[in-house]
């Protein structure tokens, strides 16, 4: 099936604002087995407009367009799709109320602009938002189907998810059961990870089951795309591949599907009723903004100590002279994670020191990252170089000190060597 994109909005097209929705769209389309062949992106124009919903409907077979629903002057989608499809604007009574409803619940009297939000072409289905004010719907234009979701990420997701892939299946002939299955991890390259799992999707013969990866350094995003007659067929199906690829990554794999490794972390530590220490430099705190926002990390989360020299943390943490001369090392790391540890009372400290580079900027620019893990019973360390610049090696470290962390408390190797550190 040939599919199309239409993004609209002047603050699209001249870039003020970063267009995330059509990355959404594609990416779950793509998880759907389903792609985009063009996109488009249109302004606050009544004529260009029109000229692109004509061009989409005479090539595609879908229609995606994205905008232009809300109640405002420049809101156009509505009246440039029933222009393209040679019908009028009717007042839909049933979204109307919906509307009304909608403020009602909230204490409030809708605008009479948000009227123009039920104005839909004649030969509309309304596609619903359960989140918001502006309904989705979709028409024919041409020889294709077209449908109209909301500029507002959370009700277009939802949308997308929910109402339109399963309207765009069924009208594909695909399977229309399907489940994405995702493992997070860290450690690994996209290409390491592609030739360890490979004739993975072997295992079910008919195909139905695709690898992909999406790469977002530090952490790479494996991916299984299961289609099947119903959810028992796709569980029978996704069984014996995902029991493969958790052997093949083994401890490299940080979480599946919603987990994060921040949440690993939190759970684990809540499970043994624990509690935190953070000690960072030139990671601009990180991680602990990375944990101590988290519903739960109150109970566990004890402090954090961020700077950028080494004299400054020995003094925070409380360790008596001067930092040790020379090269930044493990037992260094030690000391200062055990040193938090008792000056905060937590069971758990991690200490991420990072050595810089001399110098500007530059792709081979690096940091010696040393870091430790301290509980009352002892420390696990380790060394890692990382090149690439300032913001990778800061990236890098905050992944690999929270990684490490995570391997300590699910009693895995804390100095497994990875792919991304120099020798």
């Amino acid at each position: 099936m040939r599919i199309e994109v239409i993004c609209t909005g002047d603050e699209v097209l001249t870039g003020k604002i970063v267009n995330t929705n059509f990355s959404y769209i594609t990416q779950k389309l793509e998880d759907a087995g389903l792609a985009v062949e063009w996109e488009t992106t249109v302004g606050d124009d009544r004529e260009n407009l029109l000229l692109a919903f004509k061009l989409a409907g005479q090539r595609a077979d879908a229609v995606i367009v994205n905008g232009g629903l809300g109640p405002t002057v420049d809101d156009l989608s509505q009246e440039i799709a029933a222009q393209a499809a040679g019908v009028g604007l009717v007042l839909n009574e049933e979204w109307l109320k919906t509307m009304e409803e909608f403020f009602r619940r909230r204490s409030r009297v809708m605008p009479p602009n948000n009227k123009k939000q039920a104005m839909l072409p004649s030969t509309a289905e309304v596609i619903d938002n359960p989140i918001g004010t502006a309904c989705g719907f979709a028409l024919d234009i041409g020889r294709a189907r077209f449908f109209f979701t909301p500029g507002v990420p959370r009700e277009l997701r939802r949308m997308l998810e929910e109402q339109i892939i399963p309207r765009l299946l069924a009208k594909s002939g695909l399977q229309t059961a399907i489940h994405l299955k995702r493992f997070h991890s860290y450690g690994l390259g996209e290409s390491h990870v592609d030739a360890l799992l490979t004739d993975v999707e072997k295992l079910v013969p008919d195909g139905s089951v695709k690898l992909g990866f999406r790469a977002h350094y530090p952490q790479l995003e494996t991916k299984l795309t299961v289609r099947g007659r119903d959810m028992d067929d796709v569980r029978a199906k996704l069984a014996p591949v995902e029991r493969e690829v958790r052997k093949r990554l083994g401890n490299f794999i940080l979480g599946e599907d919603e987990q994060t490794l921040e949440g690993v972390i939190l759970s684990a530590l809540t499970a043994r009723q624990g509690s935190l220490a953070i000690v960072e430099t030139f990671t601009s705190g990180q991680i602990a903004a990375r944990f101590g926002h988290m519903t739960g990390a109150e109970k566990v989360f004890r402090r954090g100590m961020v700077a950028r020299d080494l004299g400054e943390i020995f003094a925070g943490v409380g360790l008596d002279g001067e930092p040790p001369a020379g090269e930044l090392t493990r037992e260094t790391a030690e000391a200062v994670a055990q040193a938090a540890r008792r000056r905060t009372g937590a069971t758990h400290a991690l200490a991420v020191l990072i050595a810089l580079d001399d110098g500007p900027d530059r792709i081979d620019f690096g940091g010696t990252i040393s870091l430790a893990v301290a509980t009352a019973d002892g420390a696990e360390s380790r060394r890692s170089r990382i090149l690439g610049g300032r913001e990778w090696v800061r990236l890098g470290a905050t992944e690999m000190g929270l990684d490490c962390l995570r391997r300590y408390l699910q009693d895995l190797p804390v100095a497994e060597r990875i792919d991304f550190e120099k020798t």
